[in-house]
């Protein structure tokens, strides 16, 4: 991997910007110092007492796991977070590049509207967001074709095919959203729909190339699978998810930049969310401390851990239930719970970002965004970064896994080689890079999202939030809003968090 690691993007007083300093000051605020406590390195001692029984051991730093011990100790109870990573935060990272030393996002990073959940938390921790550039043309890359239309259109519709396939299968789409949202299983169609791919349901539609590829792109630019992984049931429910209990989740939402999900994203990468979080919660938080084994009887569990084994009345498993079978329980789980967990997988992804001395794209009167069908980049944006030009570009599926174990220099140079197909020349003359690819990530093996395979919800989606025991699961996995992205690992911890509250 071309990266290197940015525990801590907030300690140095002479390199901060103005609003780095405001969220310096914030997390001052709240009784912690912005260092090592911040950093997670290490493993926190103070916080292993075995004799000890705590109201709840959570499973997990990531944004679920967080905001569920956030929520259980502002409500009075005993709490500790067991991390298997040097760092919280989970899916939500930030790198630097390894010449300059500017910091992208990792993993995930963008919030649009109805993401409330995750925009509080923003504010309550002194993280602010900007626009992601979204002016005058995007790219679309069809089969080896370059095009461009207006990037308020939101939606890409290829300006060469102006057929309205893509509109009216759009409005079909739309049309089948009349989910119980969370519960897809209840759908009156839904026998049918988890019996087939999105890729089956798209093929048995009268549709043009174009609007295929479209739909089939929406899937893998989202979720990171081709559309042939995944159960078509699986994706409706994640489209009706992009919205919250008063406003219907749309494709045009989660597709979107301008008032989608695209719309905003974080000064000094989303990272510093869970990490202001983490040091606010102290010693609460373990790190090192991967999770083996967790049993229980005589009134509570013992979790076992590399950090050591604690004891609590409840348990909340705050990880992706594709990989929630590396831990061992006893007594085992029920079937269909592990039916649950061997239905699901991770998707494939990495991004890849260059950094630029100017921001030519724009001088081009381009928006740094991209959608197509290209190879191993389909979709790219213009990030942020105070002081530098970055465009950034999802590696996903078929084309990530390709590239999981390609030499560093032939990553780098398809990706540069996508950005001057896409952009122009300008784009080989950049200053520094970095990526960071999930699938070698061993606590996470892939992103952003796990789905499920045709059957799955169906047959075992109702254990997907069922307790076992005194074990409660958390993780955005398992939200009913905007599942795979950062509001719902928020929305599921809190959820998660009011079960064991209620339960004690």
């Amino acid at each position: 991997m071309s990266y290197t690691e940015d525990p801590r993007p907030v300690l140095s007083v002479a390199g901060m910007t103005r609003r780095q300093l405001l969220g310096a000051a914030v997390a001052g605020a709240v009784g912690v110092s912005v260092g090592a406590s911040v950093l997670g390195a290490g493993t926190s001692s103070a916080g292993m007492n075995p004799d000890e029984i705590l109201d709840v051991v959570i499973v997990g730093g990531g944004l679920s796991g967080l905001a569920a011990a956030r929520s259980l100790a502002r409500a009075g109870k005993s709490v500790r977070v067991l991390e298997a990573r040097e760092r919280a935060g989970g899916r939500v990272h930030n790198i630097t590049t390894p010449k300059l030393g500017v910091t992208l996002d990792a993993g995930a990073e963008f919030v649009g509207p109805t993401q409330t959940h995750i925009a509080a938390l923003a504010r309550e921790y002194g993280v602010v967001s900007v626009p992601t550039y979204n002016e005058g043309d995007s790219v679309f890359w069809n089969s080896g074709r370059r095009s461009t239309m207006p990037s308020a259109l939101g939606v890409p519709i290829d300006p060469a095919s102006p057929e309205a396939a893509f509109a009216l299968v759009q409005l079909e789409v739309q049309g089948l959203l009349q989910f119980p949202v969370g519960e897809p299983w209840k759908h009156p169609d839904a026998s049918y729909l988890d019996s087939i791919t999105w890729k089956q349901w798209l093929e048995a539609r009268s549709m043009s190339p174009t609007a295929r590829m479209l739909l089939s792109l929406a899937c893998s630019a989202a979720l990171s699978v081709e559309a042939d992984e995944v159960s078509a049931l699986y994706f409706f429910n994640y489209v009706a998810a992009a919205g919250d209990e008063a406003n219907p989740g749309s494709l045009i939402r989660l597709l979107s930049t301008s008032g989608g999900a695209q719309e905003r994203l974080f000064v000094g990468g989303a990272a510093l969310i869970p990490l202001r979080m983490a040091a606010a919660l102290g010693d609460r938080m373990v790190y090192n401390a991967a999770v083996r084994h967790i049993s229980w009887g005589d009134g509570f569990a013992t979790v076992q851990s590399d950090a050591g084994a604690l004891r609590a009345r409840k348990v909340i498993v705050a990880m992706s239930p594709a990989i929630t079978g590396r831990i061992q329980f006893s007594p085992g789980l029920p079937a269909d719970r592990t039916g649950l967990q061997d239905g699901y997988r991770m998707g494939a992804i990495s991004k890849f970002a260059a950094v630029y001395a100017e921001p030519f794209w724009r001088a081009k009167g381009l928006s740094g965004q991209v959608i197509g069908n290209g190879d191993p980049i389909d979709v790219c944006f213009e990030n942020y970064a105070e002081g530098n030009h970055v465009l950034m570009g999802f590696i996903s599926a078929d084309a990530m896994r390709r590239l999981d174990n390609a030499p560093q220099e032939q990553l780098v140079d398809e990706c540069i080689k996508n950005f001057v197909d896409y952009f122009g020349p300008e784009a080989r003359n950049h200053l520094d890079h970095g990526v960071f690819k999930w699938d070698l990530e061993p606590w996470s093996q892939g992103g952003p999202v796990a789905v499920s395979k045709p059957g799955t919800l169906t047959r075992y989606g109702r254990s997907l939030r069922a307790p076992v025991g005194p074990v409660h699961w958390a993780g955005t996995e398992t939200s009913d809003y905007w599942t795979g992205y950062m509001d719902g690992a928020v929305r599921s911890g809190e959820r998660a968090a009011r079960e064991v509250i209620a339960a004690l």
